[in-house]
């Protein structure tokens, strides 16, 4: 395995080529950082595009679905089945960039594109494998603290796999690029950051007070 992805013409950007990465560490940085990835597939003759959590493990994606959802169907069940081709993409805004003229107002951002074909997970330890992942993606930890899916959960759940084979990264840092004529404008320039914070957990109404609150999760 080596450090980096092998950029193709699906994964190399048609502007802004400078931005783009292919190291294989920051891409998985990235993915493990963000909970919601947005799944895109065309379905007769129209494209589609869904939110829905996943989880990752080494250079593969587990994508959370129903038994019953669109693309869960088109992808087929079995070994033998072709999969449903997806675009899967993650992103990240770190700032809001404000520039002296409306042109050159952006975001800083970090973003992963992934392409390839998602089948459908059908072996019953994997299921329960990628169950966990995602679960632990979310929270770290938390699949080891909670009751496992039975038989008639794990029937009515389903999960897509994807590998990691076509993918890029592609990132913006930085302030503003306002052109020379803009510079004495009397306009206010810069970055706005742009984070995610936890609250203080809430419990449940009718969780016994003796239950505390895990290590796992922020205390506020």
């Amino acid at each position: 395995m080596t450090d980096s992805y092998e950029p193709t013409d699906r994964t190399v950007p048609t502007r802004s080529r400078d931005r783009a990465s292919y190291d294989r560490a920051l891409v998985h940085a990235i993915l493990d950082e963000s909970y919601v990835c947005h799944l895109g597939f065309v379905r007769d003759g129209a494209p589609v595009v869904l939110p829905t959590l996943y989880g990752r493990i080494g250079d593969r994606l587990y994508v959370h679905g129903s038994t019953g959802s669109r693309p869960l169907r088109m992808a087929g069940r079995g070994t033998e089945a072709p999969g449903l081709p997806v675009c899967l993409t993650v992103t990240h805004v770190d700032g809001l960039v404000l520039a002296r003229s409306a042109f050159h107002h952006s975001i800083n951002y970090r973003s992963v594109v992934v392409h390839g074909t998602a089948h459908q997970v059908t072996d019953p330890e994997e299921l329960r494998i990628a169950l966990d992942a995602l679960v632990d993606h979310v929270v770290p930890g938390r699949s080891r603290d909670s009751r496992p899916a039975n038989a008639r959960e794990l029937a009515a759940t389903a999960v897509l796999r994807l590998d990691l084979d076509e993918v890029s990264a592609k990132l913006r840092t930085g302030g503003p690029n306002d052109e020379p004529e803009d510079l004495a404008l009397p306009h206010w320039t810069g970055v706005v950051p742009v984070a995610r914070t936890y609250g203080t957990p809430i419990p449940a109404d009718d969780l016994d007070p003796a239950v505390a609150l895990p290590d796992y999760l922020p205390a506020g």
